[in-house]
């Protein structure tokens, strides 16, 4: 998979509406979970006790937060997109972010994205990229929305 170069303001432009890219698939498996519970203290039992999970869960398994599911998002953005010419990327926000199902563990999870919208305030691109994140095998995505990247071109 190729990664879309950008390397201007215009450049990312000529993208409105368009679609970016498609990452490659990334498994969540229960090591990654584990870590994510160690790391914002949420052990709740239906994402680390896989023996429970396997008894009480109407899923039958352990499943990611969805937190987690939406931390990859700037690790699947970096392998669809390369922008050149900035000092600095900022997450600037998400807008319209639904979780639309479960990642069950052990699933493998991409993004696909189109540029929904891009403003220059004053040499600062604010981007706008409608994203989803799929569950490979699955029809709904697990987590859509709109995430806000504010690009600091050189000047």
């Amino acid at each position: 998979m190729e990664k879309l170069i950008i390397n201007s303001y215009e450049e990312f432009e000529s993208y409105l509406g368009k679609e970016l890219g498609t990452s490659e698939w990334l498994e969540i498996d229960q090591g990654r979970i584990n870590m994510f519970a160690d790391a914002t203290l949420d052990h709740q039992w239906i994402h680390v006790d896989v023996e429970r999970a396997k008894e009480e869960s109407p899923y039958k398994s352990t499943i990611a937060h969805g937190y987690l599911t939406l931390s990859v998002l700037p690790y699947l953005w970096e392998q669809i997109i390369q922008v050149n010419n900035i000092t600095m990327l900022v997450n600037y926000g998400m807008d319209k972010m639904r979780f639309g199902q479960p990642v069950i563990t052990g699933s493998r999870v991409r993004m696909t994205t189109k540029l929904h919208n891009i403003q220059d305030l004053r040499g600062i691109a604010k981007t706008e990229i409608d994203f989803k994140i799929e569950i490979e095998g699955q029809r709904k995505p697990a987590l859509q929305g709109i995430a806000s990247f504010l690009y600091h071109f050189k000047k």
